[in-house]
């Protein structure tokens, strides 16, 4: 009879011993999904900020080719995404600035005062461009009191 109490005890250390060992396993799967899930919902928000990006400088191109010159000149376009203050949205800043000749032209164009760059290389033939910076901002959602994360586009577009 003894034997049989000794098997029995040994037994019930080996059952605690596996039991262990499967906690263990589930808490290291447990770790490594959520560190998963947290990667793709980085991913997903950078590749939204990516999208929102160049559908941002098509609409500025867009807004810059229907834009008469001669009475406003289009310079900044800015738009907000869901809510970016709570880490589900996104800001959106739209720059431009223009090089080329069609600046400068006193009455003629009211650009004349906008950013512009040096016009060193222009020739009478250089178009207007546009040089279209986007700037889409938004905030990890587990963290929305850390810093916004920026993704930046520059453009060059022929007016």
């Amino acid at each position: 009879m003894k034997k049989v109490k000794l098997r029995s005890g040994f037994s019930m250390l080996i059952a605690i011993m596996a039991l262990v060992l499967i906690a263990f396993l589930s808490s290291i799967v447990l770790s490594i999904s959520s560190k998963m899930i947290k990667e793709t919902t980085n991913q997903y928000q950078h590749e939204q900020a990516q999208l929102y990006a160049k559908s941002f400088t098509e609409y500025a191109i867009m807004a810059l080719t229907a834009n008469d010159r001669t009475q406003t000149c289009l310079e900044d376009i800015d738009g907000v995404i869901g809510d970016p203050n709570n880490g589900n949205g996104y800001r959106i800043r739209v720059r431009m600035a223009f090089i080329g000749n069609g600046i400068g032209k006193g009455d003629v164009s009211k650009c004349s005062s906008t950013r512009q760059l040096e016009n060193n290389v222009t020739t009478t033939k250089s178009p207007l461009s546009a040089i279209i910076d986007v700037y889409v901002e938004y905030k990890d959602p587990d963290n929305t009191s850390g810093a916004w994360f920026t993704y930046h586009r520059r453009t060059l577009q022929k007016i």
